[in-house]
């Protein structure tokens, strides 16, 4: 009989009508497939049992997060190469997984196996978010959304993300530091929105406070940063006080919907807006320009997918959803520009930098992946395995330009008619 590599080489080959473009060792030590391919090591049988029980992205990821699936060689190589047995390829071809999903053909799979075990579904890893029926986005579903991917610890963030604790997208203007990228962000954002001494800024999704310092200390602002996690707040509140901010930066624990102190002058929400979700995304929109002064602006920074041809059948990555984002939602740029726009703001500028996200995620994962076995004490090894196929796969999606991410400025246009915006949108970049 075939060793158990051989034999998973050989159905997966089937089921997709071409070579397996990894290799493949199986817990008996067996090896199968191309000598200089990544090698996918499956090291125990639960991973199969994860894979006909829940064939799919989710499988997947259960079986990674536990430890049963693993890579070596590398990451990037790998995950690339592996691409095509999870996402959709050419037209008229299936790939593994949806070949999986097909009753007989797991019926057909179990029974030339008979590899996978006890025939009972593994229990998920504990990582996995335990949901209960509730209506999405209210405000209590949010907050625990938050928590769950916010409070995983401070010293975590810091170990991945570095000094700025900036967990958005970088700008990479040249070939700098993580630091100076994430320090070029924020003063990209800072002149979009045309801040000056003695305006009030709000900082939705504030995070650890790096928007709000930098605001206030280069531009003099008056900054409220609100967040829905409580270990951001605590931090950014220690870190505002550290650098003698107090009188200028007051850090809120409160939901975007309940601010009710405006006018401000701008608006900023870098990364947040993914939260949000569809069904709400108007009423964040309307929320905002209601708390803008007239002539008041707001830059929308925001990652998207990219638009089906059936937009009824979109539905959240499974891995991320479960895993990293609980209740996220991706959204097309035209459907983001759309919903401002009803809301009542005039969008005056769109920038793409969806390649610099991905050299963030770059810089991000290296941090990780150095910091390995501190990672793991801080988090547990299953959280340490979800960052870093999360954020890997994710630089993936962004080079190969299956998610973008956009700056939009908006701003709330008076009766009038005058903007008051620049003549030539792209001033700021100069």
């Amino acid at each position: 009989m075939a060793d158990a590599a051989s034999r998973l080489t050989s159905l997966a080959e089937q089921l997709l009508g071409e070579p397996l473009p990894v290799r493949i060792r199986a817990w008996d030590g067996s090896q199968s497939g191309p000598p200089d391919a990544p090698t996918l090591v499956i090291r125990n049988r639960r991973a199969l049992r994860r894979l006909l029980w829940k064939p799919g992205e989710l499988g997947l990821a259960r079986a990674w997060v536990a430890g049963d699936l693993e890579i070596e060689g590398d990451l990037y190589t790998a995950l690339d190469a592996m691409s095509g047995l999870v996402w959709e390829r050419a037209e008229g071809s299936r790939t593994l997984l949806q070949a999986l999903r097909d009753p007989e053909v797991r019926a057909a799979a179990g029974r030339l196996l008979r590899l996978a075990g006890p025939p009972l579904p593994p229990a998920p890893p504990r990582e996995e978010v335990r949901r209960t029926t509730h209506r999405l986005h209210t405000r209590r579903s949010d907050r625990r959304a938050i928590s769950h991917h916010y409070d995983v610890g401070n010293d975590f963030y810091e170990l991945v993300l570095g000094p700025s604790m900036v967990y958005s997208c970088a700008y990479w203007e040249d070939a700098g530091t993580l630091e100076s990228a994430q320090r070029d962000k924020l003063e990209l954002v800072s002149r979009k929105l045309g801040l000056t001494s003695g305006q009030r800024l709000l900082d939705v999704g504030c995070g650890w406070g790096s928007m709000a310092m930098h605001a206030a200390r280069e531009h003099g602002v008056s900054v409220v940063g609100v967040t829905l996690s409580q270990e951001q707040a605590a931090y950014a509140r220690k870190r505002v006080a550290d650098q003698g901010l107090t009188d200028r930066i007051e850090i809120r624990v409160q939901d975007y919907r309940d601010v009710a102190d405006g006018p401000y002058d701008a608006i900023s929400s870098i990364g947040m807006a993914e939260h949000v979700g569809s069904e709400r995304y108007f009423e964040y929109a309307t929320v905002l320009y209601g708390l803008l002064k007239p002539g008041g602006l707001l830059l929308n920074h925001q990652i998207a997918r990219r638009p089906q041809r059936d937009e009824s059948s979109y539905h959240p990555d499974a891995f991320i959803d479960a895993y990293v984002f609980p209740d996220g939602e991706l959204a097309p740029l035209g459907s983001t520009v759309t919903q401002l726009e009803r809301a009542g703001f005039e969008v005056r500028d769109v920038e793409s930098i969806r390649e610099h996200y991905a050299l963030t995620l770059r810089r991000w994962v290296a941090a990780l992946e150095a910091g390995w076995d501190r990672a793991v004490r801080l988090t547990g090894p299953g959280r340490a395995r979800v960052w870093r196929l999360y954020m890997a796969a994710c630089a993936l999606a962004f080079e190969r330009n299956r998610i973008g991410v956009n700056q939009v400025l908006a701003v709330r246009t008076p009766e009038s008619g005058a903007s008051g915006m620049p003549l030539r949108a792209r001033v700021w970049s100069a």
